[in-house]
């Protein structure tokens, strides 16, 4: 089940247990929100698109953390002119995760933890990772080039 969902004035695709990056949310962190401008949802290949949005679903998110995006450099140049500008950006993010998509009159049923979005993503074996406790060692042969190398060596010698 995923669907297509405005926040912040941005489209995102979202399923339950995703993390994203948002612009900067006015709310706490740990704070739980919900988004209403919801475009489609897709249900089991039902697919229920709005007009503009699909009447009384939402999205419920739980805000994790307020930090700063990678810096971009803005460098401005002409050739010739002796103009040069240089300037950085870093922009102001929100990561939430997803708890769910509600059709009209649902609610979350089980609230995610970041631990477990990050455990319901890994595969069965990232998990519950086999440690060996046995190693095995193989030596390998000397290549052929050094080996023909010392030869030479030795017959100029």
């Amino acid at each position: 089940m995923y669907a297509i969902v405005e926040i912040a004035g941005q489209q995102f695709k979202v399923e339950r247990g995703n993390k994203v990056y948002v612009h900067r949310l006015d709310a706490n962190e740990g704070a739980k929100v919900e988004f209403d401008k919801v475009f489609l949802i897709e249900n089991d290949g039902k697919i229920s698109i709005g007009s503009p949005t699909v009447d009384g679903a939402k999205v419920a998110a739980t805000v994790i953390e307020h930090l700063k995006g990678d810096k971009v450099i803005v460098f401005k140049k002409k050739r010739r002119k002796g103009y040069q500008k240089w300037n950085n950006h870093r922009q102001f993010l929100t990561q939430i995760l997803i708890q769910g998509i509600l059709n009209k009159g649902e609610t979350v049923k089980e609230e995610l933890t970041a631990e477990k979005a990050v455990r319901k993503t890994l595969s069965p074996s990232q998990r519950n990772p086999v440690v060996k406790t046995e190693e095995v060692v193989e030596k390998k042969a000397p290549a052929k080039k050094a080996a023909a190398k010392k030869a030479s060596k030795k017959t100029e010698a």
